[in-house]
């Protein structure tokens, strides 16, 4: 897995870049499919934002949040990054397991 993590309009300090990539880690460990991430830390006045995109087997996962406090954003960020990956996790599941069912029944 790659995973890219990039500043706009802000300096990404180590501590920064260690804490993102500690908590983009811990949700994309549950999946297998995961190829690339992308995280952008940018800051606008005084919304601190961090968006990822997640480029899974047959689909990416786009996921935003904006906060005062940017370690608040990116755990907010890695909060709905582990519903949408639990979501795509099952709907893949469940296709899978219809269209094994529907061979069986053949």
């Amino acid at each position: 897995m790659n995973l890219n993590i990039t500043g706009h309009h802000v300096e990404v300090t180590d501590a920064i870049r260690a804490y993102a990539s500690e908590k983009i880690e811990r949700v994309v460990r549950h999946s297998d499919n995961v190829t690339s991430v992308n995280v952008i830390l940018s800051v606008d006045k005084l919304n601190q934002k961090a968006e990822a995109t997640v480029h899974v087997r047959g689909r990416d996962i786009h996921v935003e949040c904006v906060d005062a406090d940017l370690y608040a954003a990116i755990d907010a960020l890695a909060d709905k990054l582990s519903r949408q990956m639990q979501k795509h996790k099952q709907k893949t599941s469940e296709h899978n397991h219809d269209s094994h069912k529907f061979a069986a029944g053949r």
